[in-house]
């Protein structure tokens, strides 16, 4: 299965920011119980950085500014995925370095959706209990179904 079967849910949880919003913005967008990180895109809208709520949370305790710039704050080391990858292989690449959102990007670097973890494998879950069930159906004699 691919990443892109999943983009109802990954454009759902897609919260778009600018590298030049304040954190007071993207607190703001980060309240929604959806959304786990934000994408901050240039000017072209590809791309940027990332910040999670953690990366917010972290920020404010220590230095207190809310009016700072979010580029100031955010990821440059995006790790992400592509709608053509293998849904498996990016959540064992989620699990390994125990990222609960990952943004989904074109090739061109455009923000598409973020995949969240709990979805991911809410899904791989349920494409193995389908193994199952065909699995016991054609071992019982009743064949596919």
């Amino acid at each position: 299965m691919l990443v892109e079967a999943l983009r109802p849910m990954t454009s759902a949880r897609l919260m778009v920011i600018a590298v030049d919003a304040t954190l007071r913005t993207a607190a703001s967008a980060l309240s929604n119980p959806h959304i786990g990180i934000l994408v901050v895109c240039d000017e072209n809208r590809k791309a940027a950085g990332v910040v999670s709520k953690s990366d917010l949370v972290r920020h404010l305790s220590n230095v207190g500014v809310a009016e700072s710039p979010v580029a100031v704050l955010m990821s440059r080391n995006i790790s992400s995925c592509r709608p053509k990858d293998d849904l498996y292989a990016t959540w064992q690449k989620m699990a390994a370095q125990s990222l609960q959102n990952m943004p989904v990007l074109s090739t061109d670097s455009r923000p598409l959706g973020v995949l969240d973890i709990r979805d991911a494998l809410m899904v791989l879950f349920e494409q193995e209990e389908q193994q199952e069930r065909l699995l016991i159906n054609y071992i019982s004699g009743v064949g596919y179904q």
